[in-house]
């Protein structure tokens, strides 16, 4: 009986150590498979549609000079987006306003990939997300939706976006070329509720010929070194994030555009994109993303940031 007894406890306390781990492994396939089938399933719908701007409405609240309301508020875009856009090659099971997000699922607080409580709750309206578009992207207030699949998500919409436009000098302005920007909880407010688990974003870029994108950006933060170049951060990239790899400019937007749900305070002033522009010593250009230089060189001339991403 002691034998038994002491077999048991031995079997007990492997299963303490081990369970836990493995609980955690069967949660991150799931989770990766899951992720995968919803941005397969988001591609497909954004293709189907013919364009993603101009639905809804929105316009401020206009007031005289006296402070007297002379024109309420008007803001229909997102739900409208939703409803008369998107539920036609999605399936959308009940849709929220931006006071009601609980209601399809929302969690209550989002855990960022740095370990850190990113929001509690989730913004309602776009510069509340990212407040550098304060002066640039009409504050529209953003609608909630639960999938036919149990998954929550929460739509930050920019009727007013734009196509693509390179300017001469080599950089790239972003501002209005994010149309719809979808926060996404796999498995409602059950938890752990945090990026690169059960969460995470899909951003769709350009009305028309849209693309469509979902980065996984990995914990570390990496500086580039004065005198680096473009093909050293792609094989350290590579090397120590297990076939990670630079994002390209429309995986950048992305992240920039999601920059509080993933670190505390933000990226920072600088970042590396892996899409080129021009030739010869400056191949690989240098972005303008909302006031802050995002890209990269052929070499650079001083210490910036670059982050990873996982392969899809």
């Amino acid at each position: 009986m002691a034998e038994i007894l002491l077999s048991l406890t031995i079997i007990g306390v492997v299963a303490a150590i081990t369970l836990p781990s493995l609980t955690g492994n069967i949660n991150e396939r799931t989770w990766n498979t899951q992720r995968k089938a919803l941005y397969a399933r988001f591609s497909q719908a954004i293709s189907l549609m013919p364009a993603l701007n101009g639905y809804g409405t929105f316009s401020p609240e206009q007031t005289d000079e006296n402070g007297s309301i002379t024109q309420s508020a008007v803001d229909t875009a997102a739900e409208t987006f939703l409803t008369a856009g998107l539920s036609k090659v999605l399936k959308i099971n009940n849709i929220c306003d931006s006071e009601h997000f609980a209601d399809c699922g929302v969690p209550d607080k989002v855990i960022g990939i740095s370990g850190s409580v990113m929001f509690s709750p989730l913004p309602g309206t776009i510069t509340d997300l990212q407040p550098k578009f304060s002066t640039s992207i009409a504050n529209v207030k953003a609608a909630a939706f639960e999938t036919a699949n149990g998954e929550s998500i929460v739509a930050y919409y920019n009727p007013q976006c734009r196509a693509s436009n390179f300017v001469n000098n080599g950089s790239y302005t972003m501002y209005s070329h994010i149309c719809a920007n979808f926060v996404y909880d796999l498995n409602g407010n059950k938890g752990p509720n945090t990026l690169g688990k059960d969460m995470g974003y899909i951003t769709a870029l350009y009305p028309s010929d849209s693309v469509v994108v979902a980065p996984y950006v990995y914990n570390n933060k990496y500086w580039v070194e004065q005198s680096k170049d473009f093909e050293y951060v792609t094989k350290y990239c590579n090397e120590n994030e297990g076939g990670g790899r630079l994002p390209n400019i429309d995986e950048l937007q992305a992240m920039h555009y999601n920059e509080r749900l993933l670190y505390p305070g933000g990226f920072g002033a600088t970042l590396w994109s892996a899409t080129p522009t021009g030739s010869g010593d400056n191949m690989f250009g240098i972005y303008a993303v909302a006031g802050v230089l995002v890209g990269n060189l052929s070499k650079s001339t001083g210490r910036a940031y670059y982050h990873c991403v996982k392969r899809k």
